[in-house]
């Protein structure tokens, strides 16, 4: 709770010598305390995007699903030959018929149950194509001209506008298009919240409060199967509806509700911004004066530009290397945890309840990642996870045919633990870089996920004819991408450093003492 003294009441200059704050956060701290009821609110407030971010990354999971079909009442010759042939592009158009009306999928109105797959998967390959380069774009805005809450209005407010949009969509290039425009707005929706909501508390309950973001990703997620079951029957612009209007109404909230972070204004020079936001944070409590002209404005390592340091980060060789090892790691990792919810319609079991388990697998995999990444081996447990995913993954395709409730449980391993797999390589990535280039690591590592959703749509389209495209070809890519991992070191119980002199050094003390180790084991042989 909120320190109770009044903020810098009285201020009395040999005071303010002898305890004088040691850095930004202990004076933002002393004023607003370290975890009060203003900021908890805040902080869940900014933490709800999470919920409409992961209800439009997963949305087409249902809009852009092949509807079920049966034969039309016909001649028997005409109804023994729709019997015997499981593709209907093979069949006269008057022998069978869609279950549900046209306008519940895309594939069913526009009519692209024959296209190719590269037509079929184009909008969710467009959204995640936004996606990677919206945050190339907007990677350092946040961090630079437009500050954590701006960035979060925008992004926001980009997506849901352009999710109402596609409530009037007449074809499948304008849909692709205006998913494309949607991935763009959200790329830096997680990001900005996570660090928004952070930074509007103490440190000692930063992590505690990144937590919340995760599980407001798992209930928007969960939130989908609901509004589809709901919606079935429907048209599927009305999912599109329902969620882009609660959106916008969560702008608003956001524009006039939601306070900047204190601590970004004060970097940007606008002290007495940042002084008004930390009353209102402290209302209540006697403020007569605030002073932050003695703050030592240290440089902070989260405001890194990605592209000045980039460079710095290929020129190094080991560098390089973790890097490298990290994003093909983060490609397969990204092509299986976005590309199993998509694939969901291609498997023997009801589409609903399918997803609701997918969405709910993330609750362990968070918890197992928060409670034991202590006592985990980075490098072995991202390995562990890749190759579990990739085996379960391509059992998916050996087992479906013979039990559709063992190739769910299959297929909800193989997610859990590429969630797993996931949350372990971004936690794995923060400790392989030093904290100068750690922040253009991380994006860079984020946009390899993305990639890899990329490609995921369009292996789902075509899984629908053969499943070893989609679900055996997740599992071999992942399986494969995660073996790299194996040449990284290992980061557990291990200092982080600051400077990639650090670095530098630490290795080489590494391979000195493993060089005298050698030696020694060969002067007793």
């Amino acid at each position: 709770m909120a320190d109770s003294t009044p903020l810098l009441s009285h201020y009395d200059e040999s005071s303010e010598q002898k305890q004088k704050p040691r850095s930004l956060d202990d004076t933002i701290e002393r004023c607003i305390g370290d975890f009060g009821w203003s900021q908890f609110l805040q902080a869940i407030l900014v933490s709800l995007a999470w919920v409409f971010d992961a209800q439009q990354t997963f949305i087409s999971v249902f809009t852009d699903a092949e509807p079920s079909w049966h034969c039309s009442d016909q001649s028997s010759s005409s109804s023994t030959i729709c019997n015997s042939l499981s593709n209907i592009c093979q069949l006269p158009k008057d022998s069978w018929s869609w279950d549900l009306p046209l306008e519940t999928s895309i594939i069913s109105e526009w009519g692209l149950e024959c296209s190719s797959s590269f037509v079929t998967g184009l909008p969710a390959s467009s959204f995640f194509m936004g996606c990677l380069i919206g945050g190339l774009v907007l990677a350092t805005l946040a961090d630079s001209t437009l500050g954590r809450k701006n960035m979060l209005f925008f992004s926001c407010l980009m997506m849901s506008l352009s999710s109402l949009l596609t409530v009037f969509s007449s074809n499948v290039w304008i849909y692709s298009a205006l998913r494309f425009v949607n991935g763009f707005g959200r790329a830096t929706i997680g990001t900005c919240a996570l660090v928004l909501s952070t930074e509007l508390v103490g440190k000692r309950w930063r992590g505690q409060v990144g937590v919340i973001g995760f599980f407001c990703f798992t209930l928007g997620f969960l939130s989908l199967p609901l509004l589809a079951y709901i919606n079935r029957g429907s048209s599927w612009r009305n999912l599109y509806l329902w969620s882009s209007i609660p959106t916008i109404l969560y702008c608003i909230l956001v524009r006039f509700i939601v306070h900047e972070s204190p601590r970004w204004l004060f970097v940007r020079g606008r002290k007495e911004e940042a002084v008004s936001t930390l009353k209102s944070m402290a209302a209540g409590q006697s403020i007569l004066t605030m002073s932050f002209s003695n703050v030592p404005m240290e440089q902070e390592s989260w405001n890194v530009d990605i592209y000045s340091t980039i460079k710095i980060l290929l020129n190094k060789r080991w560098a390089f290397k973790r890097l490298a090892a990290v994003m093909v790691a983060g490609f397969g990792v990204g092509m299986v945890y976005y590309g199993m919810p998509l694939g969901l319609g291609n498997l023997s079991f009801n589409l609903y309840l399918s997803v609701a388990f997918n969405a709910l697998s993330e609750l362990p995999s968070s918890l197992i990642t928060f409670f034991l990444i202590g006592k985990l081996s980075r490098k072995w447990s991202l390995v562990g996870f890749t190759i579990l995913s990739g085996i379960c993954s391509v059992l998916c395709v050996v087992v479906g045919r013979i039990s559709p409730v063992l190739e769910m449980g299959l297929e909800l391993v193989s997610f859990f633990s590429a969630c797993s797999a996931f949350n372990i390589e971004l936690i794995y990535t923060l400790e392989l870089f030093p904290t100068c280039v750690r922040n253009s690591a991380i994006s860079m590592v984020r946009q390899a996920l993305v990639f890899g959703g990329v490609f995921s749509p369009v292996l789902v389209a075509a899984g629908r004819k053969n499943s070893f495209l989609s679900f055996g070809v997740f599992g071999v890519v992942i399986g494969l991408c995660g073996l790299p991992a194996l040449g990284l070191p290992e980061t557990k119980g291990e200092t982080i450093c600051d400077t990639l002199d650090e670095e530098e050094h630490k290795e080489l003390e590494k391979k000195a003492a493993a060089a005298g180790s050698n030696n020694a084991a060969a002067l007793l042989a």
